[in-house]
């Protein structure tokens, strides 16, 4: 490398994944002499970001040891023990080597590492223990007594001397300084110790004890910390301890670098996902093919609908369930917008008539309702009186009261009336909701379930048409606004059976004579 020119040095800067610096590199002429005679300074002021300084000192240093040999350590108690282990195993070695004690099975002080059975016996292991942990708590200690912070640039010294808390940018900069100069004392090491990195920032608060925001300072530099030096060791690919400790733990915390094996087994398994993904998708877009064409006929094939609507019922749960714009499912699966094709998912779902349920809830709770101190004085309840003195059929009546029974629900409960039923108005919210056109009579009356403000469909009964708001929220598993909470708490408690002490069972609402509901 001594000999190295400028083109052969920017070459081997390329290789080394530095292709950045080339440019800096060949405007300071910096040869393969000038290279290995760069410090520290001349470092930082030829690479501007802290993690190419980082690698650039690191594979100097690493030629520099490569081509001297490695350097005496400063330690004398280090030397002496690297020397005591050294001249115990060049003993060792003589004595199993010696011809004159060839064949003859001497004791030895140090236990022999390799045994018959191949194994490393535990004592020579133990050895090796202690003398790493001696090594390793001596280079902690020096490095810890010999630790000084490093000299920050100017605009940095300004603000510490003021004592000015520091804003972001000027604390990213005060970690990239720390950072550097801990690979510096590190020897290109970019695997601090925990005990290293709160040496560094206690040595931080120490000198300028501002930084110690309400005594959390220290946790919040040690982080700040530790995610640059994470983020220094991302990119590098060609350092052997980063690559190993990447092998190990993987590149983010829980991954594991996974085997060949596994790697095998992933893609074969990746392979059948895709072909059955390809086979569903094939199977269901004849399916919507099938739906469009037959929802436009005039007379359509319900059995084999309801046989296709079974089988596509996982894949359109998951629809659902993903927050598929309804628009998109409607236009896939129109048939969702006939009332009788929304019970039948309802029932699938759930196990329950809500037709029948519903019904028997009008028919059983009418009078109780139509009674209730709340609604006496209701528009509608005034309207519904006029209307029956008009009339004395059984079930013209009947149909009447069950429709009014339907339209004052809400008010009843002391809920909103405009999230539930709309009577000559524009429909303005996004939940289902029921538009009503001349309610109490049975030849041109109209009801209309909208669904986001469009019409889903068109009955001409309360039942369907209370069946199928109940049913919507339900299929397409819409949220029950708030302001209606009480009301679909009475008909879910009723639909599906449940107890309460407020709304009897159908079956106890049957066995009870002169029953009278706790709001009159």
């Amino acid at each position: 490398m001594e000999t190295w020119s400028v083109e052969q040095v920017c070459s081997w800067l390329v290789e080394k994944n530095l292709g950045e610096l080339v440019h800096r590199f060949q405007e300071e002429e910096v040869s393969g002499a000038a290279l290995l005679a760069l410090n520290d300074r001349m470092v930082q002021q030829l690479v501007k970001k802290i993690g190419h300084q980082a690698v650039l000192m690191d594979l100097i240093k690493k030629y520099k040891q490569n081509t001297q040999g490695l350097k005496s350590p400063e330690n004398p108690k280090k030397a002496a023990l690297v020397m005591q282990t050294e001249a115990a195993r060049d003993y060792r070695d003589e004595e199993s080597s010696s011809p004159a004690r060839h064949g003859e099975q001497m004791p030895s002080f140090y236990p022999a590492e390799n045994l018959d059975n191949g194994l490393i016996d535990q004592r020579v292991l133990k050895q090796r223990r202690n003398v790493k942990q001696i090594l390793a708590r001596s280079k902690a200690l020096q490095w810890t007594k010999s630790y000084v912070l490093p000299e920050f640039p100017y605009d940095v010294k300004c603000m510490l001397a003021e004592q000015k808390c520091p804003d972001h940018s000027m604390r990213i900069r005060i970690i990239e300084f720390l950072q550097a100069d801990m690979t510096k004392y590190l020897e290109g090491s970019l695997y601090p110790s925990t005990q290293q990195y709160n040496d560094v920032v206690n040595a931080l608060l120490q000198a300028h004890p501002f930084l110690d925001e309400d005594g959390c300072g220290f946790f919040l530099w040690k982080r700040a910390l530790k995610d640059r030096f994470k983020y220094v060791r991302r990119p590098i690919e060609d350092d052997e301890q980063v690559i190993r400790n990447k092998c190990k733990f993987g590149h983010r915390r829980g991954q594991t670098r996974k085997s060949l094996a596994d790697i095998r087994f992933d893609e074969i398994k990746l392979v059948q996902i895709k072909e059955e993904a390809v086979c569903f998708d094939s199977e269901l877009d004849e399916h919507i093919k099938w739906f469009q064409q037959e929802y436009v006929k005039t007379e359509k094939d319900w059995r084999e609908i309801d046989k296709r609507m079974s089988q596509t019922l996982e894949i359109r749960r998951k629809m659902i369930g993903s927050r598929t714009p309804l628009k998109d499912i409607l236009k896939l699966f129109p048939f969702l917008k006939c009332p009788y094709q929304m019970f039948r998912e309802f029932q699938l779902l759930t196990r329950t008539d809500i037709y029948k349920k519903t019904r028997h809830i009008l028919e059983s709770y009418s009078e109780n309702i139509l009674t209730s101190f709340s609604v006496v004085d209701n528009p509608i309840n005034i309207v519904l009186q006029e209307k029956m003195k008009h009339y004395t059929d059984e079930d013209m009546l009947k149909y009447m009261k069950m429709t009014a029974t339907c339209l004052l629900l809400p008010d009843v409960f002391g809920d909103d009336p405009s999230l539930f039923v709309i009577m000559n108005e524009q429909v303005q919210v996004s939940t289902p909701v029921l538009e009503v056109k001349n309610p109490f009579n049975m030849e041109v009356c109209e009801f209309s379930l909208y669904l986001e403000r469009e019409r889903l469909t068109k009955v001409d009964d309360c039942v369907t048409a209370l069946a199928a708001l109940v049913a919507a929220f339900h299929v397409f598993r819409i949220e029950c606004p708030r302001r209606l909470s009480q009301t679909f708490n009475f008909l879910e408690t009723l639909i599906f059976d449940m107890h309460s002490p407020y709304f009897p069972s159908l079956k106890e609402k049957e066995n009870e004579v002169g029953f009278q509901h706790p709001l009159t």
